[in-house]
């Protein structure tokens, strides 16, 4: 159990990094229907792949800048040339496949957004509609997928999408909210529940 202002947490949060703490008690598990932030989780999620949540948290504002404040249309028309100046940006991962993976997902999101009205309109069916609630009680409750981001993972792969596996899928859908997996003593947990942003 981690308790901070009396508040306890889930016992993934790293006490000693404010930011990490921060982004716990603000956004992690927040139902999230804006396209273009369902679209930088995305991005940062595959980002992420192999690496920690806090190495990626880190450059987010790097990577918000490097990616046209994650609008996918902008991304969307990245060309080779910005592909490699990315590469030389200190700030993002400079990670060839990642990064082209970005201006695939964004050209494919555009796609969806197309087809369903909205990205979120197209995510959230995964779900029915509505979270998840998880019953998390210790770090060995955490799943790594489900069979839901299984689904979404063959969705996306089979729609073009790229560094999107079940693992991804899953890490973005508690992420975005479309899973609540705070632990059961978490204060954010029954906030969430309770629509409390």
């Amino acid at each position: 159990m981690i308790t901070h202002d009396d508040r306890c947490r889930c016992p993934w949060v790293d006490m000693k990094k404010p930011d990490y703490v921060a982004y716990h008690d603000r956004e992690w598990g927040v139902p999230v229907h804006d396209d273009r932030i369902l679209f930088e989780f995305l991005t940062l999620e595959s980002a992420q792949a192999g690496l920690s949540w806090y190495t990626i948290l880190k450059r987010r504002d790097a990577y918000r800048s490097a990616f046209a404040e994650f609008d996918p249309a902008a991304v969307a028309r990245f060309d080779a040339s910005t592909v490699q100046d990315l590469l030389q940006n200190p700030g993002v991962i400079r990670n060839r496949k990642k990064i082209e993976a970005a201006v695939v997902n964004a050209r494919q999101f555009l796609t969806v957004q197309d087809e369903f009205g909205s990205f979120d309109a197209y995510i959230w069916r995964f779900v029915n509609g509505k979270p998840i609630l998880n019953v998390i009680r210790s770090d060995a409750d955490y799943p790594a997928t489900s069979p839901e981001s299984g689904a979404l993972s063959r969705d996306m792969r089979q729609r073009g999408f790229v560094f999107v596996g079940p693992t991804i899928c899953y890490a973005h859908m508690q992420a975005t909210g479309m899973v609540n997996d705070h632990t059961l003593d978490c204060f954010r947990r029954q906030e969430i529940i309770d629509g409390k942003r």
